[in-house]
């Protein structure tokens, strides 16, 4: 049979035990060193030895053992005590106190379109059905509008009803003073939102020159394709020089 030795340190026991003293020491032995282990465990801590056997639990020693190691567990070196004592130890961060990464979920949200200011335009303007009509509503509304710059290129589509009356128009893009950015997908957004039964392109050019450039002449014809796939007619492409314009319908670069 196997027995076990408990060493409990004399009483008072101290409020804070040392590191290198155990508040209670359990060891298993043979029945023959018994004598001389006990012996010694007297000398060295002056306490009292109990007899138990393995297994059985000693409510006393447990109850000291507590508040000892609450008292380490007070003093040792955590991440909050060195940020505040400004020590140059490095302590490892503990495992439950790592910051897991943020998660954004998918929020979906409801879209509709919001006017932003109001036009007004005489009877006569309202009806954009030549190049002319759409050059005199640019200067009406386009030129004075508060992103218009005149120095750079910008992008704007005019939005027709069925009866190629002027239902509103939007700023597509703002480019540099001879390079502009322009991608059928937003040249049509606002239009498909707005259910326009047709569009009118028009820039203008800084240069105040009216003819229409190689790239012109491209984006006009993506356009003209992805307006069909859309069912949503593209009627002209107005390049507005100063004072003149130019229409790309007029030139021949429209193709049925």
């Amino acid at each position: 049979m196997r027995y076990s030795v408990v060493f409990i340190p004399p009483t008072p026991a101290p409020l804070v035990a040392p590191r290198n003293l155990a508040p209670a020491v359990e060891t298993s032995f043979r029945p023959l060193s018994l004598r001389c282990w006990c012996s010694a465990a007297r000398r060295r801590g002056r306490g009292r030895v109990r007899f138990v056997r393995s297994g059985s639990a000693l409510p006393g020693a447990v109850k000291r053992a507590v508040p000892l190691l609450r008292n380490e567990t007070q003093n040792m070196n955590t991440t909050e005590n060195l940020i505040t004592t400004g020590s140059t130890a490095t302590a490892p961060q503990p495992i439950n106190q790592v910051i897991k990464p943020v998660k954004f979920p998918a929020q979906p949200q409801e879209w509709k379109i919001i006017s932003l200011r109001e036009c007004p335009t005489p009877e006569a303007m309202q009806h954009c059905e030549t190049p002319d009509q759409a050059a005199a509503y640019w200067k009406t509304h386009i030129a004075s509008h508060p992103y218009f710059n005149s120095e750079c290129e910008c992008l704007v589509v005019f939005i027709l009803n069925t009866r190629r009356r002027i239902k509103g128009h939007y700023l597509v893009s703002i480019g540099t003073m001879d390079t502009i950015l322009c991608h059928p997908r937003e040249v049509f957004r606002l239009a498909i939102m707005a259910s326009a039964a047709a569009i009118i392109v028009a820039h203008n050019h800084p240069s105040g020159e009216s003819t229409p450039s190689e790239a012109d002449i491209k984006i006009t014809r993506d356009l003209i394709r992805a307006g069909q796939l859309l069912k949503i007619e593209v009627l002209d492409h107005i390049v507005v020089g100063n004072p003149n314009h130019a229409s790309l319908r007029s030139l021949g670069y429209f193709f049925s």
